[in-house]
């Protein structure tokens, strides 16, 4: 009877300590997470759970995900489960983005049968980088003078409308296509990571870049602003096959690993797909005078004058405003004393205008100072010669200069001396003409301009000859001329017509 009247006590016993154990292992859940604890939809948000298809229901039915995009490049084997993926590029080389549509029935009507904008960037990963964006993009544009960091390789393209580039933003892309018919991009990148590292001696890692598209719709203007996708993927860009050996090297690391270590570790995958991000913030310092941007040299598409963001509009050059006396007059010669606002007017005059920006407080004295080496630097090799050679103000050596002189009308009556020769008192004055084609024509119309003559008053010209014969003057002949040759001219009024023949003696 005792040991009946113990049982139900011991049972609650029992009880009462299982519950408490149950509890206390309960209650140290999710103190280490502190306030972030993690839900189910963060677990399905992790880059693993994104590169395959899940059958899983998502977490927010009324969420609409209408479009994928889908990298063509092999991810990293070396990334761990947890992170998000890493696709190694290499510079230059074009690489396919397919443009998906994921519409249920039903979903977004008003875009049915309309174009979107996607808008390509090529941005940093790091934070610390995306804060200090603009210098380190104004840096690299000084290293790199006329190249971009991202084009779009258009003959390879298919699906895309009117694909534009802003100057003034050289990592970014931006054109139309249609959700309902088959879109492939190929971009290339232009830049490396190993470019923005801090130090550079040479083995160091290179900084992780992000390419993020973002698509927009029309709205009631007509104006592509209206947010409908945002997706990125973490890339590193190497020189050209260094990609290739990367993904080797890891391939290889991960090969070595035990069975146990390489569960910590995703697949690679053949594609990257990429993933649903925020849409890129506004930029605010395109409105900060952006250096002059340049047209691409890999590029295969002509630069449009089209926006880079769905709000912001390249600005237009400064004005030429006339602010000097000699303001009207063709500066043909940059001077240590020009100002820089005449300087502005002077690159604008010789067709500089696409470095004005970047020159924008040079004076004429600044601008002489540069040497060769530092105008191709920052021009570029075409126009950075071109640009010396104004600024020095050479001209192009003619193919033949001649020196001629028109004789004296009293000098024909004059007698010669015993000798032949004139008195030495004569004194001749001598004008130089410059001769590019050759021809008998070019002479014609430079001795017409020298004379203040149609070249239609010059009926023939003709060169005085052995014993005093007179040759008439053809390209061939000109063609044979000794530079810097000496020849006095004379006259003779035409027999049929007005017109004068020239004897060069």
């Amino acid at each position: 009877m005792a040991w009946a009247l113990k049982l139900p006590l011991a049972d609650e016993v029992i009880e009462s300590g299982l519950v408490q154990d149950f509890d206390a292992s309960l209650s140290g859940i999710g103190q280490e997470l502190g306030a972030g604890a993690y839900s189910m939809s963060d677990v399905l948000a992790l880059p693993i759970f994104k590169q395959e298809e899940s059958s899983l229901p998502p977490d927010n039915e009324n969420k609409i995900l209408p479009f994928q995009y889908v990298l063509c490049a092999a991810t990293s084997p070396a990334v761990k489960l947890h992170d998000e993926t890493l696709t190694y590029l290499n510079q230059g080389q074009s690489y396919e983005i397919r443009m998906l549509d994921n519409r249920k029935i039903g979903e977004l009507p008003e875009i049915n049968g309309k174009l979107v904008k996607s808008i390509f960037r090529v941005v940093f990963h790091d934070r610390r980088l995306q804060y200090t964006e603009h210098q380190q993009l104004e840096g690299w544009r000084w290293n790199r003078p006329g190249d971009r960091i991202l084009d779009i390789d258009i003959p390879m393209s298919v699906g895309i409308i009117d694909p534009r580039a802003n100057p003034t933003q050289l990592n970014t892309v931006e054109f139309l296509w249609d959700p309902s018919k088959r879109t492939s991009v190929f971009i290339q990148v232009h830049c490396i990571s190993t470019e923005f590292t801090m130090r550079k001696h040479g083995g160091e890692k290179g900084v992780p870049f992000r390419v993020q598209i973002d698509t927009f719709k029309e709205n009631e203007n007509g104006e592509y602003t209206e947010h409908l996708h945002s997706a990125s993927c973490q890339i590193k860009v190497f020189k050209p096959k260094g990609a290739d050996r990367k993904q080797k090297t890891d391939r290889e690391k991960m090969e070595k690993r035990t069975p146990h270590e390489k569960e910590k570790y995703q697949p690679s995958y053949e594609t990257t797909i990429l993933t649903e991000c925020s849409p890129w913030p506004e930029i605010t310092y395109v409105n900060n005078a952006p250096s002059p941007g340049f047209n691409s040299s890999h590029s295969s598409f002509s630069i449009g004058e089209g926006n880079g963001s769905p709000n912001h509009q390249p600005e237009p050059p400064p004005p030429i405003t006339d602010v000097s006396p000699t303001s009207n007059l063709m500066l043909v010669n940059l001077l240590p004393t020009t100002t820089p606002q005449e300087a502005q007017q002077w690159l604008h005059r010789n067709r500089f205008s696409t470095f004005s920006r970047l020159f924008t407080n040079f004076s004429g004295a600044d601008l002489l100072k540069l040497t060769r080496e530092d105008v191709i630097q920052i021009c570029g090799p075409a126009d950075g010669i071109r640009l010396f050679n104004a600024l020095k103000g050479r001209m192009v050596r003619p193919r033949l200069t001649i020196y001629v002189c028109q004789e004296p009308q009293q000098l024909r009556d004059q007698q010669k001396h015993e000798d032949g020769e004139l008195a030495n008192s004569t004194f001749f004055v001598y004008h130089a003409i410059y001769l590019e084609e050759l021809t008998a024509v070019e002479l014609t119309e430079k001795i017409a301009q020298l004379f203040s003559i149609s070249a239609r008053q010059i009926s023939h010209i003709y060169k005085q000859g052995p014993t005093g014969i007179h040759v008439l003057i053809s390209d061939e002949m000109i063609q044979n001329f000794q530079d810097e040759s000496c020849f006095v001219l004379d006259t003779m009024k035409a027999e049929t017509n007005d017109s004068y023949h020239i004897i060069l003696k």
